[in-house]
C-alpha cells in the first residue's frame, strides 16, 4: 500500500517537530532531524512508521522498525529510544486491555496460545488492512463531527486487525486475565507503584498468582530485565522526573526513589543516563 496519503495526514496534524494528541489514546508524531536518545517508560500500545525509522533499547537489546513496520508494546517497559532516520512520521495507538477482552469474548475468537518465549516487544510489517484501518482513523480527523461515532468503530477494527496479524498471540494475552503477559503486567503495575519499597520475588509473585520459578523466567523474557533490574529503571526514570521537575536536592531525591545510598544512586543514574544527577538537576 503507498503511505502518502497517511504521511500527509500525520504531517499536517503533528506538525513540524511536533508530536500531537488529536484523540485520547491516539498520537501523532513527526521530526525532521534524528533525536537524541531519551529514557522513558512505554506503556501497552501499537506503533506504526509511515516515513523515516525509530530504534527502541530494552536491557541490551535494540529495536528498530522503519516505514511500513509497526511496534507493538504489550507491557509497561523501561526503554531508551529516538528517531533514528528522518524526515520521520508516525502514529501511535494506546492498546486497552478491556476493548482486546470485549472482542475475543463478542467474536469468539480462539483464545491464542500462551507461548512461553512471548516477548513484550515486538515488530512486524504492516499488512494492507491495517494500513487502510489506521489510514482512516486519520481521515477523520479532517471531519471533526464525524470523530465521535466513527473513531470507536475504526479503533476496534484496528485492534482487530492486530489480533489476527503477526503478534497477535501477544496482543491476545493483553486481553486475558489469566495469560501470561497480564499476570507480568499486572506485577510491573505494581513495581511502578511501589518502586522505592523493597519486595521479594516470591511475594510479588504470590500476589499475580504465578510461582517464582515462573515469574521471574517469563518477567525475564516479556522485560528482557529481572524484576530487580526492572525496578531500578523505573527508580531511576522517576528520580529524573524529579530533579528535573522539584526543587529537591540530589541526595534527597535518591532517597525518595529507593536509595540508601547516594554514592550508590549518583553511578547508577551515570550509568542510565550518562551525566551525573546534578546535571540533570541545573538543566
Amino acid at each position: 500500500m503507498d503511505l502518502t496519503e497517511l504521511q500527509t495526514l500525520i504531517a499536517r496534524h503533528a506538525g513540524p517537530e511536533r508530536i500531537a494528541r488529536p484523540l485520547p489514546g491516539l498520537v501523532v508524531a513527526s521530526a525532521s532531524q534524528a533525536t537524541p536518545l531519551a529514557a522513558y517508560v512505554t506503556e501497552p500500545v501499537f506503533s506504526l512508521v509511515a516515513r523515516g525509522a525509530k530504534r527502541l533499547l530494552l536491557g541490551g537489546q535494540s529495536v528498530d522498525y522503519g516505514a511500513g513496520q509497526y511496534l507493538i508494546a504489550a507491557v509497561d517497559l523501561p526503554v531508551s529510544g529516538h528517531v533514528s532516520a528522518a524526515p520521520f512520521l508516525g502514529v501511535s495507538l494506546a492498546l486497552k486491555p478491556e476493548v482486546i477482552t470485549a472482542l475475543l469474548l463478542e467474536t469468539g475468537a480462539p483464545r491464542a496460545a500462551h507461548p512461553v518465549d512471548a516477548p513484550g516487544l515486538a515488530v512486524s510489517d504492516a499488512p494492507a488492512e491495517l494500513l487502510e484501518a489506521v489510514l482512516r482513523l486519520l481521515r477523520l480527523l479532517e471531519r471533526p463531527h464525524d470523530l465521535p461515532v466513527l473513531a470507536p468503530a475504526i479503533e476496534r477494527e484496528i485492534y482487530w486487525r492486530l489480533i489476527n496479524g503477526p503478534q497477535g498471540a501477544m496482543v491476545s494475552q493483553l486481553g486475558l486475565a489469566d495469560s501470561s503477559m497480564a499476570q507480568i503486567s499486572r506485577a510491573i503495575r505494581w513495581i511502578r507503584e511501589h518502586h522505592a519499597e523493597t519486595f521479594h520475588i516470591g511475594a510479588l509473585a504470590d500476589r499475580v498468582g504465578m510461582s517464582a520459578t515462573s515469574f521471574h523466567r517469563h518477567f525475564r523474557r516479556i522485560t528482557a530485565l529481572s524484576p530487580i533490574q526492572f525496578q531500578k529503571q523505573i527508580r531511576l526514570q522517576q528520580a529524573r522526573a524529579l530533579l528535573l521537575s522539584s526543587s529537591q536536592d540530589v541526595a534527597a531525591v535518591g532517597f525518595a526513589v529507593g536509595y540508601g545510598s547516594p554514592s550508590q544512586f549518583s553511578r547508577e543514574y551515570r550509568r542510565l543516563f550518562g551525566v551525573a544527577p546534578g546535571q540533570h538537576r541545573h538543566a
